[in-house]
């Protein structure tokens, strides 16, 4: 539900800002507060507020960093990690052990809550795959608790970037024992626990999350900001507005009609982003099911020209799904050829377009997202014919119907890395994996991935790219559009602790006024 510009700037006077108040305009309402129950951008930012992993991103690099471990140790084959955890306690005072975290991981695998993104621990760890699908009980799960300070994992393979995997909220640890008190209660202010820099202090839906500093946590002498207010809106120019009047000290989104003006401000920053804005396209709806169809619609669509004319941020066109990443070769995808692209669609029987069924891009509210299927939308209907009708959603509904229901077409949808590593992207499309919103089936893909992951060096490397020309160059499964890049406004003159960065991930504690 979208608030009123009056709305909105009737916080002002609600939080009057302090030098150690930040607020961020977070985009969309989070749909939940439960880090094993989320999966986009705007509630990840919440979480590294709320909690901390066992290890943290850097703020430069995205490097892991010592969160909740305060080291860890790998075997000599890379595939036994053991952390050491250090002395912190939950928000209540409560001790955190290595039990704990064997108790949070099984919660986020185990088969019964469905959450999405457990595939990503349970991919990684020995046993984890066989008790997500409910072949084998918690038991096949090797991890376990050395002593209560010790937390050992067995990896199906050599994972040397595993501390990387674990910034992530999939790793999340969570407070056990007030889940068991309250159930799904737990969230509310008034029964809120959490290890995090931060404590929920208010959630107000549709308009407002606020939490202040947790002073029972392990490192609260170095935590610069007392409170973060992250407003829930989406409206990209509601939330410029907000920026610029001083209502918001950050916001990630600009509005696309005012790129030229706001490139020549002093506050926007602009840096790689390894990450990629795509269509997933639902392999499983006729006439989508027939590659020639999908290899049609990525030729027909002039990614310069949006790139260039709508987005206009610096993007980087994108014919691959995988970012530029060191050491690996990403698959050739299919640059803009219309003529190509009639003539596969005639061989699948629609000449011109005719005969061509209606279908639909479905998209999350965004005047950017809209500007975007605006053009693709143009693009289809000029090169190739066809008529193609746009569908808008709230993130939460969007999300149900992208990832629960699956009934779309084709949905707008971006993947910023969980770590720093072509995997990231492509774990994604494996059969019946929880981010495989376009169920997209293919052996010879998955054989390739499962053969990365008990592999190490080029020969994992090349593994993956071999997997990324399966679905990209031999099926299209998805379609990428463009490379991200970041568009933030912040005034760094005013804070610290706060730097581009290559997943735009800025954990709280860092952030703090400029002395």
């Amino acid at each position: 539900m979208k608030r009123s510009l009056f709305v909105l700037f009737a916080l002002i006077s609600v939080f009057a800002l302090s030098a150690q108040n930040f607020t961020i305009v977070n985009g969309t309402e989070p749909v939940s507060l439960d880090p094993h129950a989320v999966e986009g951008v705007p509630e990840h930012r919440i979480y590294m507020a709320l909690f901390e992993g066992l290890t943290i991103g850097d703020p430069k690099t995205n490097r892991a960093l010592p969160g909740l471990a305060k080291s860890w140790t790998f075997s000599k084959d890379y595939k036994t990690i053991t952390f050491e955890l250090r002395d912190a306690t939950w928000s209540d005072g409560t001790p955190i052990t290595a039990d704990t975290c064997v108790k949070s991981w099984l919660r986020k695998m185990d088969p019964k809550n469905a959450f999405q993104y457990a595939d990503l621990p349970a991919s990684y760890i020995e046993g984890g795959m066989e008790y997500l699908s409910g072949k084998a009980g918690p038991d096949a799960v090797k991890i376990r608790a050395v002593d209560k300070t010790h937390f050992e994992v067995k990896l199906v393979g050599p994972t040397p970037f595993f501390p990387d995997m674990v910034v992530h909220y999939a790793f999340a640890i969570v407070p056990i024992h007030a889940i068991e008190k309250y159930g799904n209660n737990w969230v509310k202010a008034e029964n809120w626990v959490s290890n995090g820099p931060f404590v929920l202090k208010e959630w107000k839906p549709q308009e407002r999350v606020v939490v202040v500093k947790n002073p029972k946590y392990w490192d609260a002498k170095n935590v610069g900001l007392k409170q973060v207010t992250f407003l829930a809106n989406d409206d990209v120019n509601v939330g410029y507005n907000l920026y610029k009047s001083g209502a918001a000290d950050w916001i990630d989104t600009v509005p696309l009609e005012l790129m030229d003006q706001i490139k020549l401000d002093k506050n926007f920053h602009v840096a790689p982003e390894y990450g990629t804005y795509y269509y997933i396209i639902n392999v499983t709806r006729k006439p989508l099911d027939d590659a020639r169809v999908r290899k049609a619609l990525a030729m027909a669509v002039d990614k310069n020209a949006l790139v260039s004319q709508v987005t206009k941020g610096g993007q980087v066109p994108a014919d691959s799904f995988v970012p530029p990443s060191t050491g690996y070769t990403p698959a050739k995808g299919f640059a803009f050829n219309p003529e190509a692209a009639r003539k596969l669609l005639a061989d699948a029987g629609f000449p011109g377009g005719k005969g061509f069924p209606s279908f639909s891009i479905l998209y999350n509210t965004s005047a950017s997202h809209k500007k975007i299927a605006e053009f693709v939308q143009s693009q289809w209907k000029n090169n190739l014919g066809i008529d193609v009708a746009l569908v808008n959603q709230e993130w939460g509904t969007y999300l149900d119907t992208r990832s629960q229901s699956h009934n779309f077409d084709i949905a707008r949808a971006g993947w910023i890395a969980d770590y720093l590593d072509p995997s990231t992207f492509s774990d994604m499309w494996i059969t019946g994996g929880t981010q495989n919103d376009g169920l997209y089936s293919n052996k010879k893909y998955d054989e390739f991935i499962n053969k990365a992951k008990v592999t190490s060096g080029a020969e994992r490397m090349k593994a993956l790219g071999d997997a990324e020309k399966v679905l990209i160059d031999d099926d299209m499964a998805i379609l990428p559009l463009y490379f991200y890049v970041t568009q933030n406004m912040i005034d760094l003159n005013k804070w610290e602790g706060w730097y581009p960065n290559p997943m735009n991930q800025h954990p709280w504690k860092f952030v703090r006024p400029k002395q």
